[in-house]
């Protein structure tokens, strides 16, 4: 397994699955550069000291994936001077408002009808599928943000590894990085203290039983199975990463030299 370069990393309060992108191999020798990339949950629950953490990383631009039903349920990022904000809605695996109420309010027999027998996971494969296929425009756009002048940058969605995992795993294909140091930095918001805190309301006895988190489990993992699920959707869909990349997102040869220089060492 590829090593990464370690990178100072701070324990937020408010802030869940930050990181440094930073020391990410690429395939031909070089590296991700520390301190222009990064990524992490909602800043909806960032203490001051959170805040001030950020702001000192000169951050240009954040981009904010997630939904108006997201931003209900958590409230909207903290405003950081002088930081542009970007929300670009990306399909949420688990879609819609409904369905939330459901993962936080519901009984054991709904979890089992909606999540049991592989349907969690299933649900969240096709998702990743869907936002590869189906959300080009938002990714050109990010990649086109990164290479022209919005770089530091910080991604993030709700708990930071779907949406965000899946459009830094994007950029990190347009600049080279190899394949399984994206897969090993996907896979670290399986960290217990990066993980999404799942907030169940229902009253009764079995509301955290080993049954119901496990029934949840898929939602909130980080799983090798969804990556690979989106990489295979960018080969059957454009035959592989450079067509997807140059016709799928329409970044030129030119635009990817320019992102490669601003995020690479």
């Amino acid at each position: 397994m590829t090593q990464q370069v370690p990178s100072t990393e701070p324990e937020l309060a408010g802030v869940r699955n930050f990181r440094d992108v930073g020391g990410l191999p690429t395939a031909d020798g070089r590296r991700v550069r520390h301190g222009v990339l990064f990524r992490s949950g909602h800043l909806a629950h960032a203490t001051q000291e959170d805040a001030s953490f950020l702001s000192a990383l000169g951050l240009h631009t954040i981009f904010d994936f997630r939904n108006a039903a997201d931003q209900k349920l958590e409230g909207p990022d903290v405003e950081l001077p002088g930081v542009r904000n970007v929300n670009l809605p990306l399909s949420d695996p688990a879609d819609g408002a409904e369905f939330w109420k459901m993962v936080r309010d519901g009984d054991i027999g709904q979890l089992r009808t909606v999540l049991g027998d592989g349907r969690a996971a299933h649900r969240m494969i096709t998702s990743y599928r869907m936002i590869v296929r189906e959300r080009t425009a938002e990714h050109s756009r990010v990649l086109h943000a990164l290479a022209e002048d919005s770089v530091p940058a910080l991604m993030h969605c709700a708990a930071g590894k779907d949406r965000a995992g899946l459009s830094i795993a994007v950029t990190l294909l347009a600049v080279g990085v190899e394949r399984d140091a994206i897969l090993t930095d996907y896979l670290e918001s399986n960290a217990k203290h990066r993980r999404y805190r799942v907030r169940r309301s229902n009253g009764s006895g079995d509301a955290y039983s080993p049954e119901v988190m496990e029934l949840l489990s898929p939602l909130f993992d980080a799983r090798a199975e969804y990556l690979t699920a989106a990489v295979e959707t960018i080969e059957e869909t454009w035959g592989g990463v450079e067509t997807y990349l140059s016709r799928g997102l329409g970044l030129s040869a030119e635009t990817r030299e320019r992102l490669r220089d601003r995020l690479l060492d």
